[in-house]
């Protein structure tokens, strides 16, 4: 056991006690006596209120009320939580509001000598989105969607969820059961299986308007949302192996339902599955356009018609 870990857990440990001793310690933790009380008054160095007793059986008392800290942080672990601190920074990350009293807290539970490391770090260390005149610790603002902290709060409770979307001047609802929030490229997005349409979407944040728990009597079960993708999965018409060129390709954008699984452990054949919608105008071009853009290190095995029409046509009027 580390000695930072061993000491938290004899702080613990005589923090539930009246009275111990030396010898409890050693036989407990299987310490040497004089490793025994060095850890001890490291412990009363901290802070922690105990008074030894005099005598051959002595000991020490723990005194009554006493406060044990929540966490002893060693010097790398409290940069290491600094660094994360500021790299979060305008990062439009929910409950960040409360950010400056997270920092004061943090600021309270160390030595002068951290605070003066994390001084330094915060004058020579700037991350995206920091402003280099201003990268004042305790003088920072994040200002996310204001429906995340709803809609997480909501998913909480429950993750089949009535969502009210803005499409253009209408505003849609929609019934989902909620596979993954998740933050991409500066933006929040939502996953999830669409209960009416019987298929898996995804919503931008910024366009959900209210958010609230389906307390609907036809919800179906989580076991039928996954029969139900798993045959939607079966029914693939678009079917690509990648190279490299085409992966690097991919990483630089890709249309965010779609992904693709690595067929070697170095990453640099892969294969793409999925479904398109040729009947939806929109996403027949969309598809078009990113397949031009993958470039010609891909294998099609197997492709829509309409798709590799689109692509013909494009071809042609480049040719020309």
């Amino acid at each position: 056991m580390k000695k930072v870990e061993r000491i938290n857990t004899i702080m613990r440990y005589i923090n539930n006690r009246a009275h111990f001793t030396i010898s409890e310690i050693m036989q407990e933790f299987n310490i040497s006596r004089s490793t025994a009380i060095r850890d001890i008054r490291e412990i009363e160095a901290i802070g922690m209120p105990l008074v030894a007793e005099v005598g051959r059986e002595g000991g020490y008392n723990v005194l009554h009320n006493s406060v044990l800290p929540a966490v002893r942080f060693t010097d790398n672990e409290i940069k290491a939580l600094f660094i994360a601190f500021m790299a979060t920074r305008n990062q439009q990350l929910p409950y960040l509001k409360s950010r400056q009293s997270l920092a004061e807290k943090l600021l309270g539970l160390i030595s002068e000598n951290q605070q003066d490391d994390l001084v330094l770090l915060n004058q020579i260390l700037l991350f995206e989105g920091t402003n280099p005149h201003n990268p004042d610790l305790l003088d920072l603002s994040d200002l996310p969607d204001p429906v995340i902290e709803k809609l997480i709060q909501t998913l909480l409770i429950d993750r089949y969820l009535i969502i009210s979307v803005k499409e253009g001047k209408l505003t849609k609802t929609y019934s989902i059961y909620l596979f993954y929030l998740h933050h991409e490229k500066g933006n929040w997005l939502i996953e999830g299986f669409d209960v009416g349409e019987k298929k898996n979407r995804i919503f931008p944040v910024s366009h959900i308007i209210d958010v609230k728990p389906d307390s609907g009597k036809n919800r179906i079960s989580k076991k039928e949302i996954l029969e139900k993708l798993s045959e939607r999965d079966k029914e693939s018409n678009l079917i690509l192996e990648f190279g490299p060129k085409a992966i690097a390709q991919f990483k630089k954008y890709h249309p965010l339902k779609l992904s693709i699984s690595y067929t070697n452990p170095y990453q640099t054949t892969a294969v793409l599955e999925t479904f398109i919608n040729t009947e939806n105008q929109e996403d027949l071009v969309e598809i078009t356009n990113w397949l031009l853009f993958l470039g010609g290190d891909i294998t099609i095995r197997e492709i829509p018609e309409e798709v590799l029409k689109g692509i013909q046509e494009r071809v042609s009027v480049y040719c020309i």
